[in-house]
């Protein structure tokens, strides 16, 4: 892959005029924003100095190299998975530059001490996403169903549509604890400056901070509308299933995850695409509401680092 680094002054406000483009999606990281387009990725970061520092890479989808895996559904898994592996490294990025600013401002005095830290870091992530991945099944998909077994439920239906429930219920507790981490309030920030620099790009905007700062925090493809929509698909498909009885049948559940991560990805796309539809506002109406969790109204600093990476995945 290419990779170019650069950094620009946080006074720099060049632009252009973008037109509409629904592929450009991103997420936030530590102290800035990571930009995907069907090309490349870009993640920019503001540094202690204020400067902000961008770094670029190409990246072209398996569904793009693959044609044969751009099908419906198919292509949602893999996405799905392309986004947690890319997620990864915009983070770890992220996590090195704040460790440079600390080396910098010499808070960490030993040089050697540091790079151990940085790969202590890397590795950490690293293994923090596994375990994340597979708590997150344990959490979303297994527990719920040894929960409504306490319940005593026999009928099919109604045990697949107590454990959504259950399911749906955990999902809402686990956002509001990660808001009760004052750390998390500027991941929300640059949260919204994603999305409100998407916006912006949308609309045709020349691509500043004032025109940005006007749109709103809350877009339909946002991952956290993602996230609900697998909540909700995943009650539709395990309600043609059985009551498992057994580990094992309460484990083959876990193998229509890439297809409730595959129905979801279509219909979060096509929310997208017929955003102005009456189907699409109800599709997008509870992701919408959750976002007002998930993002913040960001400044004008936060704004000037999603439009960096924004740009320069425009280029």
């Amino acid at each position: 892959m290419n990779r170019q680094e650069e950094k620009i002054s946080s006074r720099d406000k060049s632009s252009r005029i973008c037109s509409h483009d629904s592929n450009i999606g991103g997420q936030a990281v530590i102290e800035g924003v990571m930009m995907r387009s069907p090309q490349c990725v870009t993640v920019a970061i503001r540094k202690n100095n204020g400067e902000i520092l961008v770094k670029k890479e190409l990246y072209v989808p398996l569904v793009k190299k693959y044609k044969y895996l751009n099908i419906p559904i198919v292509r949602g898994a893999i996405a799905l998975i392309e986004s947690l592996y890319l997620g990864m490294k915009a983070l770890t990025f992220s996590a090195d530059q704040a460790m440079e600013d600390e080396l910098e401002e010499g808070k960490v005095e030993k040089k050697e001490k540091t790079r151990k830290e940085r790969v202590f870091m890397s590795l950490w992530l690293a293994l923090t996403l596994l375990l994340g991945v597979a708590l997150a099944l344990f959490i979303f998909f297994y527990l719920p169903l040894l929960l409504t077994d306490l319940l005593k439920i026999e009928n099919r239906i109604l045990f697949n549509l107590t454990s959504g429930v259950i399911r749906l219920g955990i999902f809402f507790v686990y956002i509001w604890a990660i808001t009760l981490w004052k750390s998390m309030r500027r991941i929300f920030e640059y949260h919204g400056a994603e999305h409100k620099s998407i916006f912006a790009l949308e609309a045709g905007e020349k691509l500043t901070a004032e025109n940005a700062y006007k749109y709103s925090t809350h877009h339909p493809r946002c991952g956290t509308s993602f996230l609900l929509i697998v909540m909700v698909v995943s009650i539709l498909i395990f309600m043609f299933l059985p009551r498992p009885h057994t580990i094992s049948e309460r484990l083959i559940r876990l193998a229509f995850v890439p297809l409730i991560a595959g129905i979801s990805y279509e219909l979060i796309k096509l929310s997208g695409k017929k955003r102005n539809s009456r189907l699409a506002a109800i599709l997008i109406a509870p992701g919408l509401l959750l976002q007002k969790i998930t993002t913040k109204e960001p400044d004008g600093e936060q704004l000037e680092v999603a439009l960096a990476a924004l740009r320069k995945c425009l280029e």
